[in-house]
């Protein structure tokens, strides 16, 4: 287990006062010295100062599962963080102005667990037993950096960029389903905006599932039955202005919409 040094608490503190006050720090990146363990170590902290504080955890989100970025951004997997219950929105809710800082938006599958997910090293046989539903999903990155000027120790540290989640309809079991080869298409005021399909989350969503699923167990916080897990972006992120409307259609599973206060 990494040492908590007074720069990984400054770290820590930096952000979590970027959050609470609405306005965007500086990179935290210097302080850690660019290391991937000190800013897990900062998420950490901050994850336990706001559980202490009443917020719940209800799963995790993959970032940075795009294959190619990571080969750009030197990286060998992808990262992690937490979800927690308020930052859960309904299909077709709005983001209120304030509530997410420097807004962008992405297009999932989320999963939710049937099982357990706590062995060492999951097959893809361990993953597809494990999953209860799959949902159309869009995740609103919020990025508490300033000039969203974030390195993946940066995003690391910020919660990999949390903001909000929005789970869409319906809720399908993986019979007849094949994430990886599932198209997905974003309008933005009604217009064509972006698609991908799975293959672009770390080779497939169930790929990706199974290296959260040994990361978290390295990490000491096995996946359980019940966690949502949002797998990954099919597509590159796109920026969100006040008054924006996003709708996701991912092919045979579903839609998902959300909206941003004038």
């Amino acid at each position: 287990m990494i040492q908590i040094t007074p720069a990984i608490t400054e770290a820590a503190d930096r952000l979590r006062q970027a959050g609470e006050t609405g306005i965007a720090c500086a990179p935290v990146r210097e302080l850690l010295a660019g290391d991937m363990a000190a800013a897990y170590a900062v998420q950490g902290i901050n994850r336990d100062h706001w559980l202490k504080s009443g917020r719940h955890s209800i799963g995790r989100k993959i970032a940075l599962s795009n294959r190619v970025a990571q080969k750009a951004m030197g990286l060998t997997e992808p990262a992690y963080g937490i979800l927690y219950a308020d930052m859960l929105m309904g299909d077709g809710d709005m983001v209120a102005r304030g509530r997410v800082m420097q807004p962008r938006v992405e297009g999932e599958v989320a999963i939710v667990l049937d099982r357990d997910l706590a062995m060492e090293q999951p097959t893809l046989a361990d993953v597809i037993r494990a999953v209860g539903y799959c949902l159309p999903a869009i995740e609103v990155v919020g990025g508490r950096i300033a000039n969203l000027d974030a390195k993946p120790v940066d995003l690391i540290a910020d919660n990999a960029n949390g903001g909000a989640f929005v789970l869409g309809a319906p809720a399908r079991r993986l019979d007849g389903l094949d994430l990886r080869r599932m198209a997905m298409s974003m309008t933005k005021n009604g217009n064509a905006a972006i698609s991908g399909n799975g293959e672009a989350v770390y080779g497939s969503p169930l790929h990706a599932l199974a290296w959260l699923a040994a990361r978290m167990v390295t990490d000491e916080m096995p996946l359980r039955a019940g966690d949502v897990i949002m797998t990954g972006t099919y597509f590159a992120m796109q920026a969100a202005a006040p008054g924006d409307v996003f709708e996701i259609e991912a092919e045979g599973l579903g839609r998902c919409a959300v909206s941003f206060e004038a």
